[in-house]
């Protein structure tokens, strides 16, 4: 677990981001006051304004202004009748620095609150399987230390929640990329294998047998994952490679709840994973119906990652869950 004992300033940060393309501006001299500057420039379009956010003389700005232009090689700003107004160069710089000093004011913001007890957000997704192995057990360890943080769970396929962490939505998700993605935009850190298994009512008839064959269970009824879904695909996959018709009589849908509500009151059968069909029939109520059918064939689906987005940082508080994941995804391998 992540321990943090020193105060965070932001006048000692020293920032690695590729928003500037590689570290050249850093190298050449480039610091927090400069972007601070710039961007006091673009909100006031007055030097003597932007001087007084910064709480220094209009000469000492003047001079931060020039050092910039001399460490960036251009123009940034150009004098109006009333003030000053960004360059096009100016303006992109002061993009970036605003997104920057605003990441460090959250970063904090959240350091301060881990620190004061109050925790902080985290917003994570995850396939089925793991968000139960995994991700309920490191909750517990990390609010247990920290019971402040509040934790935001989205349970999905990963085509969404691949989707979702572009989109900020997510601070980091576990799942697998999906093939119309661009990989290059994820950095991926695969944690497990997920095993999937048939679910059946307790009194199905195929209970009654050791073990069923694919072709015993064809003409079944099933439930299925929505079509393209990894775990639908794999299923239609061990089907086809058997040389087996897949199977006709078939209802999709995503929610977990329905599945069982089908599987619970019908002969239908349902793909799911390992660790989810084990939950179900250990649970007091009407999902301990549920039954883990014996089968003499395997259903392997591909592994599973922690997946962040390229370039993003977590922060903190979301750094804290992730670690804490890892760490028992790799007690469990073990």
């Amino acid at each position: 677990m992540t321990v943090i004992s020193e105060p965070f300033s932001m006048d000692h940060v020293d920032i690695h981001s590729d928003n500037f393309g590689d570290d050249n501006l850093l190298r050449a001299g480039l610091k927090l006051n400069h972007l601070r500057m710039i961007v006091a420039i673009e909100d006031s379009g007055q030097i003597s304004a932007a001087a007084e956010v910064l709480n220094i003389s209009q000469p000492a700005a003047s001079r931060m202004l020039s050092e910039m232009e001399s460490i960036t090689k251009t123009s940034l700003y150009e004098r109006v009748a009333r003030g000053v107004v960004l360059t096009t160069f100016g303006a992109a710089l002061a993009r970036r620095a605003r997104k920057i000093l605003l990441e460090l004011r959250e970063a904090s913001r959240e350091i301060g609150e881990l620190k004061s007890g109050k925790g902080g957000s985290v917003f994570i997704g995850s396939v089925t399987a793991p968000a139960m192995s995994l991700v309920v057990p490191a909750i517990n360890k990390v609010r247990k230390a920290y019971p402040g943080i509040e934790i935001n769970i989205q349970v999905e396929t990963s085509n969404v929640l691949a989707r979702e962490l572009l989109a900020a939505r997510h601070d980091f998700i576990i799942g697998r990329i999906p093939d119309d993605l661009n990989p290059r935009l994820f950095e991926v850190t695969e944690i497990g294998i997920e095993r999937a298994c048939l679910i059946v009512r307790r009194c199905h008839p195929l209970m009654k047998q050791k073990s069923s064959s694919l072709s015993d269970v064809r003409d079944y009824d099933w439930v299925f994952q929505p079509p393209g879904t990894l775990l639908r695909r794999t299923i239609e996959d061990v089907f086809l490679s058997r040389g087996v018709a897949l199977p006709e009589n078939i209802v999709n849908t995503s929610s977990l709840l329905l599945t069982c509500a089908i599987i619970c009151e019908t002969d239908a059968i349902a793909p799911v994973a390992v660790d989810v069909a084990q939950f179900l029939a250990s649970q007091g109520s009407n999902a301990s119906d549920v039954r883990m059918l014996p089968i003499d064939f395997d259903i392997n689906v591909k592994p599973y990652s922690m997946i962040t987005a390229r370039e993003r940082a977590l922060p903190p508080s979301a750094r804290l869950l992730y670690d804490i994941i890892l760490e028992e995804s790799r007690n469990q391998a073990g």
